[in-house]
């Protein structure tokens, strides 16, 4: 394969990623904020970067490049024309009021790039301000209150992105916490040298009000052969999904895509199944993990490129989600390993703390989190090798591997 960006499968030899560890942002978590920033609870942050740093490691160590979002950004932000741009589109009056914004874009104009990247991820306070802020949105803050918000759930770096075969998508997030995140993604993609001038945006715009239409990528499963899988529940909207297709289809007819094909899972709109890749991932060959009491209950949709003069064609198709994922991989059936545990109680417990949201680094080789004993089990009984991981900080996030990867070069299967 070439070194252009590019991700054509799930479980191809991974080459290249992109993390972000934790830091000021999940510092900034208190019980009474966490919530509102969706996350469950707050982390122990030194535990939780030993486990990320764990991870990181397992990955490096089966020869993938690690790349990691605080250092993409800062390095971006070296830049004039992308800090100018950056900090255009972040420090707004509908972001930041109209009282401090000269002296507060002064401030940050005049920062390191390191420091810059630092308060655009974690978040900026009151307190960390080299000046009083002054304006109504200065007052309302009072002495605690956070001039720009820390983006913590930007560790998983696998949602405000998304590589697919022709390009990358810019996702419109479903929660206003998470919408500054793709900001990020897409500056780094614009100016960063790794990527400026190698990027092609398929779908989405960072600088544009999506509405209803909302999409993240750990819904995204290019499975490759033309195919891509897209859950479809409480963060990804039938209204982004229709725009994709219609997007994908039309640049295979014009010979510069390679998706003609994407099957819509209809998942229930409830946060133990917020992303597809929590109920069900790949893991190489036709073995598959999943939650079964989700899966089996979820309603596909075949869309595909329409014919006279339609954009897209869908139906729903009455098969079972694995009989379509079989047949995209050019399999009779899938194995699938369930979410282990004796009883419905046990199997929840291990969903929950993502037993399913595994990442494959190659065919059969996967990263989950050791805390998922009897799903772990089951997968090496079913001849996958599991890396496992620290998960006991991290898996308070409600996200495992797979959620806390952006891969932006991918194998085929």
């Amino acid at each position: 394969m070439s070194d252009a960006p590019g991700v054509h499968s799930e479980t191809g030899p991974l080459r290249q990623v992109i993390v972000c560890r934790p830091g000021l942002a999940h510092r900034r978590l208190t019980p009474d904020n966490c919530r509102a920033l969706l996350f469950d609870d707050v982390f122990w942050v030194k535990q939780a970067q030993r486990d990320h740093d764990a991870f990181v490691a397992v990955m490096r160590g089966r020869g993938v490049e690690v790349l990691d979002v605080h250092d993409l950004l800062a390095e971006t932000l070296a830049l004039a024309p992308a800090r100018a741009w950056l900090l255009d589109h972040r420090i707004t009056r509908d972001h930041v009021g109209v009282g401090m914004m000269a002296d507060l874009r002064a401030w940050l104009d005049a920062l390191p790039g390191e420091a810059l990247a630092e308060f655009l991820i974690g978040g900026l306070e009151v307190a960390d301000l080299p000046f009083a802020p002054t304006g109504l949105f200065g007052a309302h803050l009072g002495p605690l209150g956070f001039v720009l918000p820390p983006l913590p759930n930007l560790l998983f770096t696998r949602d405000s992105s998304a590589w697919l075969p022709d390009g990358v998508t810019l996702n419109p997030m479903r929660w206003r916490a998470r919408r500054p995140e793709t900001l990020v993604m897409a500056a780094i993609y614009a100016f960063h040298p790794r990527f400026a001038g190698r990027v092609e945006v398929v779908w989405g715009d960072s600088l544009v009000d999506h509405g209803l239409a909302t999409l993240e990528g750990g819904d995204l499963m290019p499975l490759g052969h033309g195919t891509l899988l897209v859950g479809m529940g409480e963060r990804s909207s039938p209204q982004a999904i229709g725009q994709l297709a219609e997007t994908l289809f039309a640049r295979a007819r014009q010979g510069s895509g390679r998706v003609h094909r994407v099957i819509a899972c209809q998942l229930p709109r409830r946060r133990a199944a917020m992303h597809l890749d929590t109920v069900f991932t790949l893991c190489g060959g036709n073995v598959a993990t999943a939650y079964r009491e989700v899966a089996d209950a979820t309603v596909c949709f075949d869309l595909r490129p329409g014919e006279g003069g339609r954009p897209l064609e869908f139906r729903r198709d009455p098969r079972h989600l694995f009989d379509l994922v079989a047949e995209a991989l050019g399999y009779p059936a899938l194995t699938v390993v369930p979410t282990g545990g004796d009883t419905p109680e046990e199997r929840a417990r291990e969903q929950w703390s993502d037993g399913n949201n595994v990442l494959a680094l190659s065919p059969g080789v996967v990263v989950g989190y050791d805390r998922n004993d009897d799903t772990n089990a089951a997968l090496e009984a079913a001849g996958i090798e599991v890396l496992a991981i620290p998960g006991a900080e991290l898996g308070r996030g409600r996200g495992g591997g797979r959620c806390m990867s952006c891969p932006t070069r991918r194998d085929p299967a």
